[in-house]
Order: C-alpha cells, then structure tokens, then sequence
C-alpha cells in the first residue's frame, strides 16, 4: 500500500523527560518524511531537555542525563525543525493528544512562530483503538505480523507508525479512505481549538470550552460574562498554545464590539 497524499507527511514520535505537556520536554525526535511520490527521508535527534531526565522516564526510553548532556537544545534546532515540517501533513501514534501539543508548546517556548492550523493531523493509535483496541507493538504484531524491535526507541516507533498506517489502509478498505483528509478527521475525536483540547468545535462550528465549569458553554460567551476567566486561565498552568488561541478568541470578540 502506497499512501495517497497531496503534500508530504511527516510521522513522528517523541522520547521525553515525562507525560506534562506544560513542564515536561523533549529529549529525542525522531521524523520520518514522505513526499508524495513515495520518496522518505528520517532523522533522528537526542535534545538537551536542560532539565534532569526522571529516573522512570529514563526507564522507558532509555535516554539519560548523560546521554544527552552535549545534545543541542530544543531552540538552538527548533527553526531548522519548522523548516522540515513546513506545509507538510502530520501523523504519529498518540500524537493528537500527546506529541503534537507538546512539540507545539517547546516551539513557543523557542520563540520560533509556526502555523500549525492549517496542517492535517492522522493519529494512528485513534485509527486502532477504533478498530482494534490495542497498543503500538501489539499493532505492529497484528497489523505488519512482525515484532516490534527496539519499542520505545523514537526511530523505531516512528517507523512502526508509519508502516502500521499503511497496513489499516490494506485491512480496512470498506471504512477507511487513502486520504489524508479522511484520516485526520477519522482519527480525531473532537475539533480541537488549542491542541490540549481545552477548547473545541461544536457542530456548529463554535468554539466551547472543554473542561470545568463552563464546559460546554461557548468560549466567546463565557468571556464575555465571566473576564476574569480569561486572566485566570492566562495565569494558571496551561499550555502556552491554549492561552495563545484564547488570546486570539478575545482579540477578535473585542475587535467585533
């Protein structure tokens, strides 16, 4: 099965120092680039998470604080990133509620201003776990009937993904579309606004908040009722991305006034 695609895509996946897409960091990359002719091209980067890396990450992924002690940090190789990905489609396993908000919060964090709306987002594990209900190894297994060697290693997992994709594709013909459109929306459960999913879509096409008091209410009557809601969220611990979509909700409420 080669993969139909309009742009080219970049399948990834993320080693890091924990599972707090607001304070944890990345310490390995791995993207694996397919054009639409089927070209691919890989790379894969130990990062300087300019923090100790916990002994129980460590234990999964197997980087340590000396492994990465003169690795570039995130921001010294942030815009050469951006410039790999640019107009580039994106997929990985978790990635959806995991990888990409936190890649999204360590370019802020770099200062390096990339757009990432415009972009698809195929998650494959969103695709099995509809399907099949399993993790990435036991993919691998039942999806390309091979072991997954080295699992948890970010090159490894970046490539599983993207060979497990291309098996559902095969297995699935009668639910599933080879278009990278279908399988964003496919592998999405709800529309996100921020990609922490604080804040998404309804039917309608309106932005509502997805958690606490106001979940479910609509983000530009909630501020509008409630303002301080606005400092309160821009001063607690959320991602930098979700303060930067309610900005821009603010923004263009006030600009409508």
């Amino acid at each position: 099965m080669k993969l139909n695609l309009k742009n080219p895509i970049v399948f990834f996946d993320l080693e890091t120092t924990g599972t707090n897409i607001n304070t944890d960091r990345i310490v390995e990359i791995c993207y694996l680039k397919v054009w639409p002719n089927g070209n691919e091209s890989a790379k894969t980067l130990r990062i300087n998470p300019e923090m100790p890396i916990p002994a129980e990450a460590s234990a999964v992924h197997g980087i340590y604080d000396a492994d990465v002690a003169d690795c570039p940090t995130f921001k010294t190789v942030a815009k050469s990133i951006a410039a790999e990905i640019e107009g580039c489609d994106i997929a990985g396993f978790n990635s959806n509620r995991f990888d990409v908000p936190l890649l999204a919060e360590e370019f802020l964090r770099a200062g390096v201003d990339i757009d990432m709306s415009r972009r698809k987002f195929v998650d494959v594990q969103v695709i099995y776990h509809k399907l099949e209900q399993r993790t990435l190894s036991a993919a691998y297994k039942f999806y390309c009937g091979r072991n997954l060697e080295d699992a948890h290693t970010a090159e490894a997992d970046t490539r599983a993904t993207y060979e497990v994709l291309m098996a559902q594709l095969d297995r699935y013909p009668e639910a599933l579309q080879n278009d990278i459109a279908f399988l964003a929306d496919y592998s999405t459960f709800n529309k996100n606004v921020d990609f922490a999913g604080r804040m998404v879509y309804d039917e309608n096409g309106v932005e509502i908040f997805n958690f606490g008091k106001y979940k479910g209410m609509s983000v530009a009557e909630v501020l509008k009722r409630d303002p301080g809601y606005y400092s309160w969220i821009l001063s607690s611990d959320f991602t930098l991305n979700t303060k930067n979509m309610l900005t821009k909700i603010r923004l263009r409420e006030l600009s409508q006034k």
